[in-house]
């Protein structure tokens, strides 16, 4: 059984958090925290615990930037990834391997099968310690 991820997200616009954590936790692969006040943003990381956090650029009081400095400055949480969420790229410039303060991005609004695609490849690889996984057989590649 496949492991249940945290994913925050932080965004102002309540109807865009809640169709993304219905549509993500659908697939029963990923618990989902909204926040929709990003100055509680932090708060809301440090308890959770994500294992990724999607965050909004463009919000009213904080913008993500902002939210991203104070998560990296947290040593509890520095080494949680984080995902921007903007309308203000395209969907070409999101292709291009280009990061904002280090971060990937996806344009909004956000297709859930990519956004699923970019969680799955910036997830950390974590040796599950509470959890003895049945060994796999090796297979060719490492």
């Amino acid at each position: 059984m496949k492991e249940i991820r945290r994913i925050l997200i932080v965004d102002n616009d309540a109807d865009t958090t809640h169709l993304v954590k219905v549509l993500l936790e659908r697939t029963g692969h990923y618990q989902v925290l909204e926040e929709n006040d990003a100055t509680k943003a932090h708060q809301s990381a440090r308890n959770f615990r994500p294992d990724l956090i999607l965050l909004d650029i463009v919000m009213p009081e904080t913008d993500g930037g902002e939210v991203a400095a104070w998560i990296e400055a947290d040593p509890e949480l520095q080494n949680t990834p984080i995902i921007f969420l903007t309308a203000l790229v395209t969907r070409a410039e999101t292709k291009s391997g280009l990061t904002i303060q280090g971060h990937p991005f996806l344009a909004k609004p956000v297709s859930i099968p990519e956004l699923i695609n970019a969680i799955e490849e910036h997830l950390p690889v974590r040796a599950l310690s509470h959890v003895t996984l049945p060994k796999e057989r090796p297979h060719g590649h490492s």
